[in-house]
């Protein structure tokens, strides 16, 4: 079922005015119908009252009426979920098959454990036929730290026997320059998911840009609380559309920590909630990577290992 926006000028007290402040803010019927109505009213600046109706029209015709299903009910949504693959056998077994659509998987790891690798990687594997582990869809690439390559895809292209023009082609690149504007290109791109066949959202990293303009803990609540409402729509972006949403993540070490391992992730228990999967990568010794769960709703805690070559992402 799908409605269009400009309907909701047929509602008692919605007009021209009010459509075109939604769609200014870059509102579409999917982000209405999963965002809270004090959002929707502080940031198309219109009143609650409006975008209460607004919301309770677009939910009732995007929406079932009802709330509660029955677990069997939920399982046979789930069978709707799919998998992509990420070209490596190793990761593709921690990860019982792929990436999940409907999900957000977080890489995390220090700088050259080989998340953004990954997320090349992906961005070429979910064009791939769905018989060999692919969706047959684009992916859209937001790039906050300025790592994507052309030339990295191109060579993992011709490992899988794709044309390369085209696989730069069915990737829709953005590079965020703070993290505003990082927020507002995944807004956009509820926009953009509904033109094209994007199956794969990537943001590499999530958190760069929230941790040098948030700096202190002075302004931590306040990162945090964006940091939050970015993750928000991400779950939104990924839920509504059925596509997989993968984010990178960097590390920090707790100076506190004198027994044990005191690298963990960054983004603090914010990040540790909003994400379905976590995924710890790590560099050994002779070129390996280990990749680990470390949080799943359904994954067992195992490691793999895996090697980045000029191919991409491999098997040992």
């Amino acid at each position: 079922m799908s409605v269009e926006l400009d309907s909701i000028t047929q509602l008692q007290g919605i007009g021209r005015k009010t459509l075109e402040k939604l769609k200014f803010a870059g509102f579409t019927p999917e982000l209405i119908a999963v965002s809270p109505v004090r959002v929707i009213a502080r940031e198309a600046d219109i009143s609650e009252v409006q975008a209460a109706k607004i919301a309770e029209y677009i939910r009732s015709e995007l929406m079932s009426e009802d709330s509660f299903i029955t677990a069997r009910d939920y399982w046979e949504y789930r069978k709707n979920i799919e998998r992509i693959s990420t070209g490596c056998g190793n990761l593709d077994k921690l990860l019982m098959g792929g990436i999940e659509t409907r999900a957000i998987t977080e890489l995390i790891g220090e700088f050259g454990a080989g998340k953004t690798q990954i997320c090349h990687q992906l961005a070429v594997t979910v064009q791939l036929p769905r018989d060999k582990g692919g969706l047959e869809a684009k992916a859209l690439y937001i790039d906050a730290e300025g790592t994507f390559r052309p030339e990295r895809v191109i060579q993992i292209s011709k490992r899988f026997g794709l044309n390369p023009d085209e696989v730069l082609e069915n990737i829709v690149y953005a590079r965020a320059f703070n993290s505003d504007h990082q927020m507002l290109l995944v807004k956009k791109a509820f926009e953009i998911i509904k033109e094209e066949n994007i199956k794969l959202v990537v943001v590499d990293s999530i958190i760069s840009h929230f941790r040098s303009e948030y700096p202190g803990r002075e302004n931590l609540a306040s990162r945090q609380q964006k940091l939050n409402a970015h993750i928000s729509d991400l779950l939104k972006l990924c839920s509504v559309f059925n596509l997989a949403v993968v984010v990178t993540n960097q590390v920090v070490a707790s100076p506190d920590v004198f027994f044990g391992n005191p690298i963990k992730p960054a983004g603090g228990h914010v990040l540790a909630h909003g994400c379905t999967y976590r995924v710890f990568l790590k560099k050994s010794r002779e070129g390996k990577r280990i990749a680990r769960i470390i949080d799943s709703p359904c994954h067992p805690e195992r490691e793999v290992v895996f090697f980045i070559s000029t191919e991409g992402v491999v098997d040992p």
